[in-house]
């Protein structure tokens, strides 16, 4: 095969890719209309409440991400070496892409209410949500309509922690997820892990988060220890929401984000702590923020979120099936 004609080449085509409009070709429905005995459901969320100075600079992050594994869509059936079998193993369990949500970015109190509404009808509905956003404002309404639920520990992974009170007078941005977290009753217990580098919290907001009762894992420590220190920091047998800013990677492998910081987590230490955080407890719900595709290379950002869904999904299917 000629130089130029390879370059044009396609692993979808080769594949049997057909033109795929949900994650890997999965089924579509809404969340008000999920089958019956959904196990899990993936919704997508392009933006909750953008601040002013940098608008809703990650909705274009869902798109990209299903986008990313479209080229696999006819090969759902074979084996994921990652996991050793197919994603959805024999095919019993059911995961249905719900689409995304439409939002208005001018109108962020709107949007809190239709994301919380949307994956409370998901959680109704006995699915796991699995969220893909959108910057990471997003996980505030979802982590509220938790709401009357078990309680929650939340597994943040992201290069920063998140817990400013308010930035430019707007309290539900991206820089306050974590605070806004911690005020939810249902909430009992955070860990954060991978934080390095400068981001927008002050001195008072990390002591703030430590009088909380945060356990923070640095991106440092987890290089120089191994992901242990997070997983014994996770009460055994919690209902665990993980929220993963895909900023927490090393931009060598993620470069679609708004803040690049060396020294970041790579694709295995993020994906087994996500695995052997299930071991520990139930996940019982995911959201994945922060992507950003004008920003990355040749779609390898996009790529690596897509890989981590899927190894995602597989977790979710393997905990329902350890429960019968």
């Amino acid at each position: 095969m000629a130089e130029g004609s390879a370059r044009g080449s396609s692993i979808a085509a080769m594949f049997g890719a057909t033109d795929a409009k949900t994650f890997m070709g999965l089924p579509a429905a809404r969340t008000s209309t999920l089958p019956a005995k959904t196990g899990a459901a993936i919704l997508g969320v392009p933006c909750a409440t953008p601040y002013a100075s940098v608008g809703a600079y990650c909705a274009g992050g869902p798109a990209a991400v299903r986008t990313a594994m479209a080229g696999y869509a006819a090969n759902l059936a074979h084996p994921d070496l990652d996991h050793g079998e197919p994603m959805l193993g024999d095919g019993g369990f059911k995961v249905i892409d719900c689409g995304d949500l439409d939002l208005d970015t001018s109108d962020p109190t709107a949007n809190r209410a239709a994301i919380r509404a949307a994956t409370r009808s998901i959680l109704n509905s006995g699915a796991v949500p699995l969220v893909i956003g959108g910057d990471d404002s997003v996980p505030i309404p979802v982590l509220a309509a938790f709401a009357g639920r078990n309680p929650l520990t939340i597994l943040q992974i992201d290069a920063h922690i998140d817990w400013r009170d308010s930035v430019d007078g707007e309290s539900f941005g991206l820089s306050s997820t974590m605070r806004r977290a911690s005020e939810m009753k249902h909430v009992k217990a955070i860990v954060q892990a991978g934080q390095r580098a400068i981001g927008s919290a002050r001195a008072q907001d990390v002591r703030d988060a430590r009088a909380w009762g945060v356990e923070f894992v640095s991106a440092r420590k987890i290089h120089a220890r191994g992901i242990g220190p997070v997983i014994n920091a996770i009460p055994v047998g919690s209902d665990i929401f993980i929220s993963l800013d895909v900023d927490a990677f090393d931009p060598s492998i993620v470069p679609a984000v708004i803040g690049r910081a060396p020294g970041g987590l790579t694709y295995w230490q993020v994906v087994e702590m996500i695995e052997v955080a299930a071991a520990r407890g139930t996940i019982a719900g995911f959201a994945m923020v922060e992507l950003m595709p004008e920003r990355d290379l040749d779609g390898l950002g996009a790529l690596v979120a897509a890989r981590v869904l899927a190894n995602v999904i597989a977790t979710v299917r393997r905990q329902a099936e350890l429960k019968g």
